[in-house]
């Protein structure tokens, strides 16, 4: 795949070439426009885009990719042969060396506009930071090169871990490893929604459907009691359960909402409609700087805060926010207590699993802020919730990092939808998933 995209390359960026320097043969046969324009607009919107197929912001940044990198070879040619060109028309005919030049520079300038757009709103790894940078440097000489050589070596490594992804799946697309007997609902933790446009579980959900997967969400609110969400989710299950017309569902929670579904199981009596349960990141134990602060933080201070949160919510369609009963429901002692009074629940298959950083900067904000607090107050932790509170049920893995930057809370749910080196969240779900379709579930 990488010489046909390396072939792809060179043969655009050759094109490209000939026609940003095209403009004495246009001059002199115009009906070769004929055949120039229609293979301009030809590479400028479909070049690379046959590779990947799956995934279509992949598909556009391969496309970007691919023209930026034939951006920089026309742009190295182009300026040999407008030098040349240079010597040979000036002074005595210097007139078709400026429209030669400003059609060179037009036609380059289109190719470049078209793919870093391309490259900007589709890759997920570019960063805002890298981003930032490209739009506030760009016009400084060599520093705009060293930025863009980065943002081109961020794309391909992008473009072509995407480009292997596919290769796996379609490998083992007949295999349906995620083809579960059950359906599987997707249970957010705290401060989220469930929404079209905001996909709390990154690129998770696709590559679990691709590979077979049924997949439903909560749906349930994103701040109010654990009591409160577990009725929500309650409701839902049913819903699901009606709608699919299966005996049982397989839930996979995230942080707060592990508690809300153990929350469900014991004490709504829906036990019997669960197959299996697998929290990811939960506290089970609560999280001592919760304690600390709401015990240290002014009143007003809160109520402010909670207040704000509530309304903006409200906006939203969510009448029901209520940001510190939330936060008040994962402290130590009140998930400690609760934890005693959830046993562990019968016939069914129960698991947790949980992630640490090593460092702070091995997460991106809030969380390389909150790690130092967690930190102080629980230990080794992912951001938020300590190691030790995510231990709940005999089935426990604790993902240890291979490198120095670890796996966060929101590493564990794609909420970055960041390519971390040694832990590829899709796959890792994917494995889990399969797991429980083994257990015939």
């Amino acid at each position: 795949m990488k010489i046909l995209i390396s072939a792809l390359t060179l043969l655009y960026s050759t094109i490209i070439t000939f026609i940003s320097n095209s403009f004495i043969l246009i001059h002199n046969s115009p009906r070769i426009l004929y055949y120039i324009i229609p293979t301009f607009i030809f590479i400028n919107i479909f070049s690379g885009t046959s590779i990947i197929r799956n995934y279509k912001k992949s598909k556009i940044c391969l496309h970007g990719t691919i023209l930026l990198l034939c951006f920089c070879l026309s742009v190295i040619f182009s300026i040999v042969y407008q030098i040349s060109l240079a010597f040979k028309t000036i002074p005595n005919n210097y007139i078709t060396f400026i429209w030669s030049l400003v059609f060179c520079i037009g036609i380059n300038l289109f190719v470049f506009w078209n793919s870093i757009i391309c490259v900007y709103l589709t890759s997920t790894q570019l960063g805002f930071k890298l981003r930032l940078f490209g739009i506030i440097f760009g016009m400084i000489p060599v520093i705009n090169l060293i930025i863009l050589f980065a943002i081109i070596k961020t794309a391909i490594k992008e473009c072509f871990f995407e480009i292997e992804k596919e290769k796996i799946n379609k490998k083992r697309h007949k295999e349906k490893l995620c083809a579960t007997q059950y359906p599987i609902l997707l249970v957010h933790g705290v401060f989220f929604r469930d929404t079209k446009y905001f996909n709390y579980w990154g690129r998770i959900p696709k590559e679990l459907q691709i590979n077979g997967a049924k997949i439903f969400y909560g749906n349930h609110p994103s701040a109010s009691s654990i009591a409160d969400s577990a009725e929500h989710l309650k409701k839902r299950i049913l819903e699901i359960l009606d709608e699919t017309k299966a005996e049982k569902i397989n839930i996979i929670a995230h942080s707060k909402g592990g508690l809300d579904c153990r929350y469900a199981i014991a004490k709504l009596g829906i036990s019997d409609k669960i197959a299996s349960l697998t929290t990811i990141n939960t506290p089970h134990k609560g999280c001592l700087f919760a304690d600390y602060l709401l015990k240290h933080i002014p009143e007003d201070i809160k109520n402010k805060i909670a207040n704000a949160y509530n309304s903006t919510l409200g906006k939203f369609g969510e009448k029901d926010a209520d940001f510190l009963t939330a936060v008040s429901n994962l402290t130590d002692e009140y998930c400690n207590k609760l934890d005693s009074e959830m046993p562990m629940p019968q016939n069914l298959y129960c698991q947790s699993i949980g992630s640490v950083m090593l460092t702070a900067q091995g997460g991106k904000f809030p969380l390389n802020f909150s790690y130092r607090i967690a930190k102080h107050f629980d230990g080794i932790n992912d951001g938020l919730v300590s190691e030790k509170s995510f231990h709940w049920s005999e089935n426990y893995t604790l993902l240890k990092p291979t490198g120095e930057r670890g796996i966060s809370h929101g590493d564990m749910i794609d909420l970055t939808r960041e390519n971390i080196d040694g832990f590829d969240v899709r796959e890792f779900y994917v494995n889990l998933v399969y797991e429980l379709k083994n257990k015939g579930l």
